[in-house]
């Protein structure tokens, strides 16, 4: 999918089921970047339970993200270990 053009909604979680862990990154940098600009300040990131493979590649984009202030699992109510929620930096005039 290295071509391919992912069209998400930005809404307040994003669900990576559908995504391969090669295309996991694009996708979250996209929706990081796009949710911030919209105003978003926190956000769920559903990478699902499993093997935790998609968790690991979630949280180390998480950390590395310019436009994220912190992260953190989500609660029982909101995904438990199955999805991260992540808060966002406020949009300045200094932001990129």
């Amino acid at each position: 999918m290295d071509d391919d053009i992912f069209v998400v909604p930005i809404e307040d979680s994003l669900d990576l089921h559908t995504f391969t862990p090669r295309d996991i990154p694009i996708a979250v940098e996209g929706y990081l970047e796009a949710a911030r600009e919209q105003g978003f300040r926190e956000v769920r990131l559903i990478h699902g339970k499993g093997k935790g493979v998609q968790r690991g590649i979630v949280r180390k984009l998480l950390a590395a993200s310019p436009h994220v202030e912190r992260f953190e699992e989500a609660p029982a109510n909101r995904g438990a270990w199955g999805a991260t929620l992540a808060w966002l930096k406020p949009v300045t005039a200094e932001s990129d």
